[in-house]
């Protein structure tokens, strides 16, 4: 035996003679309770000594149960007691203290200096003008739609990411979209549909198309076009995105639980409850380059010329190309690429693909904004650039290194009361918005919290022009990756250029010997398969080539 099973035997024999023979000598309540807690304690050590399936259980009876108590607090004791301003993931204190106070309209300042170590490897910075300006109201919004869009939209630079209703509960969603009317800014639906939640309050939708087609899918889950404009046409869908991916589980398709598939939601997507819903990883309708631009056409064609876009997160490069190809080829364009990072995700993803594959967003955006620029596309394609986004600054550096736009997804959820407990696989989001339990989330109050959605958007996007202005621009759009500076290894500032040396306009289409790792690339990219057999591997002196180039 070990010293804990000796001594729960101990503990057991000894607590239970004195309550039996205090229990005896004067039966009150004290007695009572104090022999109650004796023989539960030593029911409870008995069964986890002889019936347990717990190791620890068995070899430290009873008081196992402690450190499960303790455990199950984990990541509250961390984050509430121990982890310091700017040390935790994905969005640490002083993220998530700056989206709190901009959202409640609170002072939103700090004092007595960063807490950042300016000289780290890797930490970003931007270089600040002498001469600062204005950015004017016509210079504030972005229009959308491409040569052959027949309904431009004017987005604004800062807008609610895809989250489904589902996902998040039906207050949430309301209270997002009520927030996104109060903004002037769009609040795409993800891929569950554009539920009734979505719609209550006449917010602007970007209208998310997933390879499961909630909300206009048949019966056996094909791509049902009726259904689909209906709800396209209806004028609160703005613009249309077919989603072929997203930054937290590439390669994966999209995972709503079983335990949060109610009657309605089952309703709403046209599926089965009982059963973890999952989207299939790949697009039936965009399985090849073409096919999916193909898909794009006929999307724009049912929705009366709407601006229609895909997401992805960004793996091979070589298969964005063949998509490059594709276009060239047909001649068809979408309005806009939305680019995940890798280090997005507001749902349930297998850690894997959470932690090991795409792109990063900056990476991401540079690179679709490089290989657009190289076909001589890029001036009728507009890139939403979509990952962690909780400060101006991360706005403005998405913006520097290719976006027209930013989508925020977790921060809006912040800016309506999410607490960052990551429990939002599971159905018990202890602030009632990733959570289908109704008691939860009925706290939420759609009204209150849209004006907090509001207060964040409007604070972030004042800062975010002032940001601009410190810099010496008076448009975002003259914003470019040499201004992002990010510290070498070696303590020097070196311009931010993503991946791989920019590209000139067209210079894919010309060959050039300048672009050598594009071009290997480039000639290994078809528009008929998303598949390359082998993709060139950037070799350490094309590297050093790189940043030579991009100082």
């Amino acid at each position: 035996m070990t010293i804990m099973q000796k001594f729960y035997w101990l503990v057991a024999t000894v607590g239970n003679l004195i309550a039996f023979v205090l229990f005896i000598n004067n039966a009150g309540v004290f007695e009572f309770v104090f022999i109650t807690i004796t023989l539960l304690y030593s029911i409870v050590g008995y069964y986890d000594q002889f019936y347990s399936k717990h190791t620890l259980n068995r070899l430290y009876p009873v008081v196992a149960y402690i450190r499960y108590f303790l455990e199950s607090y984990r990541v509250e004791i961390q984050q509430y007691f121990i982890a310091n301003d700017t040390e935790e993931r994905p969005f640490n204190r002083e993220q998530r203290s700056l989206v709190y106070q901009r959202a409640k309209n609170v002072r939103d300042t700090i004092g007595y200096g960063t807490q950042r170590n300016l000289v780290e490897e890797n930490y970003l910075s931007l270089f600040h003008s002498m001469h600062p300006k204005t950015v004017q109201e016509q210079a504030q919004k972005v229009t959308f739609g491409g040569p052959d869009c027949l309904q431009p939209y004017l987005v604004s630079y800062l807008n609610i990411s895809a989250m489904s209703f589902g996902s998040l509960s039906a207050n949430a969603i309301e209270a997002l979209n009520l927030g996104a009317k109060k903004a002037g800014c769009f609040h795409n639906t993800g891929e569950g549909g554009a539920s009734p939640y979505h719609l209550n309050h006449g917010g602007d939708l970007v209208w998310q198309i997933g390879s499961g087609f909630f909300g206009c899918r048949d019966d056996e889950g094909n791509f049902n076009p009726d259904t689909f404009a209906i709800m396209a046409n209806k004028p609160q869908v703005k613009m249309i995105e077919i989603k072929l991916s997203q930054g937290a589980k590439p390669g994966h398709g999209g995972v709503l639980p079983a335990a949060k598939i109610t009657d309605e939601i089952a309703a709403i997507r046209h599926i089965k409850k009982g059963k973890d819903c999952v989207s299939p990883a790949i697009n039936p309708e965009c399985t090849t380059p073409k096919a999916l631009l193909n898909f794009v056409k006929t999307l724009r064609d049912l929705s009366e010329g709407k601006p229609i876009g895909f997401k992805l997160c960004i793996g091979n490069p070589v298969e964005f190309l063949g998509l490059c190809k594709a276009m060239l080829e047909t001649g068809i364009y979408p309005d806009f690429i939305t680019v995940d990072g890798a280090e997005g995700g507001t749902g349930a993803a297998p850690i894997e693909f959470a932690n090991r594959l795409g792109m990063t967003c900056l990476e991401g955006v540079n690179f679709v904004h490089n290989a657009l620029t190289g076909i001589g596309l890029r001036d009728k394609i507009k890139i939403i650039g979509s990952g962690i986004t909780a400060s101006s600054f991360d706005l403005l550096s998405k913006i520097a290194v290719g976006a027209d736009t930013v989508n925020a997804a977790r921060t809006m959820m912040m800016s309506i009361g999410c607490i960052q407990t990551r429990h939002c696989n599971t159905n018990l989001c202890p602030t009632g918005i990733a959570t289908q339990d109704p008691v939860r989330s009925k706290a939420i109050n759609v009204t209150e919290k849209s004006e907090r959605v509001r207060n964040f958007h409007h604070n972030t996007l004042e800062s975010f022009f002032e940001l601009v202005g410190s810099m010496g621009l008076d448009d975002p759009v003259k914003l470019t990756p040499n201004m992002v500076k990010r510290r070498t290894p070696y303590g020097l500032l070196m311009s931010t250029g993503g991946l791989v040396e920019p590209l000139a306009e067209q210079s894919l289409l010309t060959d050039s010997k300048e672009d050598g790792i594009w071009q290997k690339w480039w000639h290994q990219a078809s528009s008929e398969t998303f598949y390359a057999d082998d993709v060139y591997i950037i070799t350490p002196a094309e590297i050093r080539t790189q940043h030579t180039k991009s100082k």
